[in-house]
């Protein structure tokens, strides 16, 4: 697949002022065929207006010129709020209480976050689509209980139910609660994933997580899981949703979900938002490829599979984000590496720069820095 980012391109989905030769609102020209239309409106807080000229009456169209012109003027832009840019929820102002929560991101379009097993307080996100006779879910939670949590909120906004789960990344923290969808759902999954849980199944557990335990660990992907290789559309009625590969990344089945017509696209783990690129099972220069193509997709929305959910524009700005924060890390493994610098005093001398405050740089850090080093030995394949 090109790591071309330009051509990657998936096959589909107050009172009005007018008046001939004022200036409109935009700064610009009024239309060639705007006819005066100007009906009663207050004049701005803390303004007057002196329409009289050496004492004489200014002539009526002069004045009512001289109004607009005033009225044109652009008015002060609300106070914007400022997004903290970070994947911990206390630096956000946000309680522990404040989880799991539903965000709608469009009609019928919505993310879940739930806390992320361990340490350091972070979210995983899921997204969920619901469509004229049915609902698909991208990736699920870490256990049964945070995975019913899902399920709960998802029948809470409708009685639809539950028809795809798309594994879109196979790790444990996104499969280990797969035990809780009904059972009658269809899985999508990308082959090398199917292979993964394959294998973590006969050991009882999930994909490179924490061991599943009990109802978790006896979860086995059906056999009738649908694969997908590069593109699949999924014919619903309602909605057009696509499950794509965009290249090996966090894993080497990473999947993704998009809906053309919204210009939605859930990133699962490809994307992690504000947490420092996690390598266990990565592929470090083809994530960087697959960053590429998704950033070339030109989507209104990103959603990431760690971290936030955020406004269109800010997600944007937190894509290019990450891929900057990917090229850095493998960029300053790589320099350790050229250096001959054994890869156990490469892990204690790597300097991340602004990306040590990351969430879970300090575990995160080593495992890169020896990733990296697999792949440029040509260990990684």
């Amino acid at each position: 697949m090109s790591a071309d980012r330009t051509n990657w391109n998936p096959r589909s989905a107050s009172d009005v002022v007018s008046i001939t030769a004022v200036v409109d609102r935009a700064g610009g020209r009024a239309p060639v065929h705007s006819r005066i239309g100007l009906r009663r409106a207050a004049r701005p807080p803390c303004a007057s207006i002196d329409l009289r000229v050496q004492g004489a009456r200014m002539p009526r169209f002069a004045a009512l010129v001289a109004a607009l012109a005033l009225l044109t003027l652009p008015a002060a832009a609300p106070a914007q709020t400022t997004v903290v840019r970070t994947a911990d929820p206390a630096k956000r102002g946000l309680k522990e209480s404040d989880f799991p929560r539903t965000t709608k991101v469009a009609d019928n379009v919505y993310t879940y976050e739930d806390f992320h097993a361990g340490p350091e307080k972070f979210t995983t996100t899921n997204m969920f689509v619901i469509y004229d006779d049915g609902v698909l879910v991208a990736d699920g939670q870490g256990t049964p209980a945070a995975t019913k949590g899902l399920v709960d909120a998802i029948a809470k906004i409708t009685p639809k139910p539950i028809k795809y789960v798309v594994i879109c990344s196979d790790h444990g923290d996104h499969t280990g609660g797969n035990k809780a969808f009904p059972p009658d759902v269809k899985y999508v999954v990308h082959p090398l994933s199917k292979a993964a849980l394959d294998r973590e199944s006969e050991r009882g557990g999930a994909a490179e997580g924490p061991p599943a335990r009990g109802a978790a660990a006896r979860w086995r992907l059906p056999i009738d899981a649908e694969l997908v290789f590069a593109r699949k559309p999924l014919v619903v009625r309602g909605e057009d949703i696509q499950v794509l590969f965009l290249g090996r990344a966090h894993t080497g089945g990473d999947l993704t979900v998009y809906l053309p017509r919204k210009k939605i696209l859930f990133l699962s783990e490809t994307f992690l938002n504000r947490v420092f690129p996690a390598m266990r099972s990565a592929y470090p220069s083809d994530w960087l490829k697959a960053l590429d193509r998704a950033e070339a997709m030109k989507a209104d929305l990103y959603i990431p599979g760690h971290g936030f959910t955020e406004s269109g524009p800010v997600s944007k700005e937190e894509l290019a984000a990450f891929r900057k924060a990917l090229a850095a890390v493998v960029a300053e493994a790589t320099r350790l590496y050229k250096a001959r610098v054994p890869v156990d005093e490469a892990v204690k001398k790597a300097n991340w720069g602004e990306y040590a405050s990351w969430t879970l740089a300090s575990s995160q850090g080593p495992i890169a820095v020896r990733r990296v080093y697999e792949e440029l030995s040509g260990a990684l394949k």
